[in-house]
């Protein structure tokens, strides 16, 4: 067969593949292109041919993280990474790449090859999938989250009193703007006051306002929250918190649906939809006497009880691929998302803070990940010395090339534990044990 039978064979198969295929000699000028990175990208093959690979992909990394340089300068291939390109009629796009050097048959350095995986489908249906288990910024997979999903839109076009129970940080305000958003009012203003950061005093001048001259330094009208929140929402957070005496006044607004500015000569309609939240259980507190049994059952028409993360450990991966995504476009970075080390670790980990814990903990690793993945080595101590896992970098490299060696020597010598055993000088007992802790299998 000669060299003109070979290439017309090559290109005949590199053409009927589904994934697109493109060369590149020294100067990064594309010297093949095939049918398939026709159809992804929308260039034809003689556009493509002879222009720099920049040009014609123009992808968000080939100004500064091209994939093919880095493969070339360092002679490591690049294996499934995610980026975005511009097709021609400038739709963006996601795909897939793969690099690796291109030599001759000489073996001499003669430009790279990349391949590229359309991800728009995958990115559609991930998108779709994530909608089944998405309410606004509410994420979840649980079943009782996704029963109060279910009920959300009756108990918003309701104008009901709204009591939402949890602990602190389970995501009871998001809840709150989930049933402002879903209801009547969602023209209206949404105001969150939380009562537990206030005294009376305040509590008092903050949730009414005042007129000019109430007390001394009044020097001009102020609204209070009830005021802004007029034709909206008012979320009322840490109810539990107040004095019994604060509690009067406010279930005398709850009831008369009227409030009174400080220093006013006469009422205003307080036209607000209520919704209250805490932290503790309310009917608790009633048997204490801290809190009043007939403001508790005026804000308790309609109750929602919000899970700890600890009850919702499955919606952990969703939750981490949430916050990855919303990290990724505010801080403009192309994180693919967590490997199964550190995500085995968040999902054994006792979250005091809840969601909101979680949130910071991938925060924090955002600000250090340089990587396509998040590591363990990116984040927080307290994490790791609360998990008592005595994290090394080394330690995980030698371990990693530990487990390579082994595999490697297993592929060579066809699963046989003893002849591998042999050549890499351990006894076969020793060998088992690594395998096992290793997790390796045929």
């Amino acid at each position: 067969m000669n060299m003109n039978q070979l290439s017309k064979e090559v290109q005949i198969i590199l053409d009927s593949i589904s994934d697109g295929l493109f060369t590149v000699d020294k100067n990064f000028k594309i010297t093949y292109f095939n049918k398939a990175a026709e159809k992804i990208t929308g260039i034809p093959k003689h556009e493509a041919i002879g222009k720099s690979c920049n040009q014609v992909f123009k992808a968000n990394i080939c100004e500064k993280e091209c994939a093919l340089r880095e493969t070339i300068q360092t002679g490591n291939p690049v294996i499934g990474k995610t980026i975005w390109i511009m097709t021609l009629t400038g739709e963006k796009i996601p795909i897939s790449i793969s690099t690796a050097i291109l030599k001759n048959e000489k073996k001499q350095f003669i430009g790279g090859v990349e391949t590229f995986r359309d991800l728009s489908q995958i990115e559609k249906l991930k998108s779709e999938l994530q909608g089944k288990f998405t309410l606004f910024d509410i994420v979840s997979k649980n079943k009782k989250i996704i029963e109060i999903f279910d009920i959300l839109p009756e108990i918003a076009e309701s104008n009901s009193n709204v009591l939402i129970e949890g602990p602190n940080g389970s995501g009871k305000e998001l809840f709150a703007r989930a049933i402002h958003n879903l209801s009547p009012r969602k023209e209206g203003p949404f105001v969150a006051v939380n009562l537990s950061a206030l005294p009376d005093n305040l509590l008092e001048s903050e949730l009414f306002g005042y007129k000019k001259g109430a007390f001394t330094g009044a020097v001009k009208d102020k609204l209070g929250r009830l005021a802004i929140a007029q034709g909206g929402t008012l979320f009322i957070d840490e109810i539990g918190e107040i004095s019994l005496s604060f509690q009067v006044k406010l279930l005398r607004i709850i009831q008369e649906k009227e409030f009174e500015p400080l220093g006013a000569e006469q009422k205003e309609k307080a036209d607000v939809r209520f919704i209250f939240a805490s932290n503790k259980n309310l009917y608790n507190l009633i048997d204490k006497g801290i809190f009043r049994e007939d403001l508790y059952y005026r804000i308790n028409v309609i109750k929602i009880s919000l899970p700890p993360l600890k009850e919702r450990m499955e919606d952990i991966p969703f939750l981490v691929n949430y916050f990855i995504t919303h990290f990724n476009k505010i801080n403009n970075k192309n994180i693919q998302g967590i490997d199964h080390e550190a995500l085995n670790i968040l999902m054994h980990y006792s979250y005091q803070g809840n969601i909101r814990e979680l949130r910071n903990i991938v925060e924090h690793c955002f600000v250090l990940c340089k990587e396509d993945l998040i590591q363990l080595k990116h984040f927080p101590s307290y994490i790791l010395d609360k998990m008592k896992i005595n994290y090394s970098p080394v330690d995980k490299t030698l371990k990693s090339a530990e487990k390579q060696i082994i595999i490697e020597s297993l592929k060579r010598n066809k699963n046989r534990k003893d002849i591998t055993a042999r050549e890499l000088g351990i006894d076969s007992s020793t060998l088992w044990r690594k395998i096992k802790k290793y997790n390796i299998n045929k």
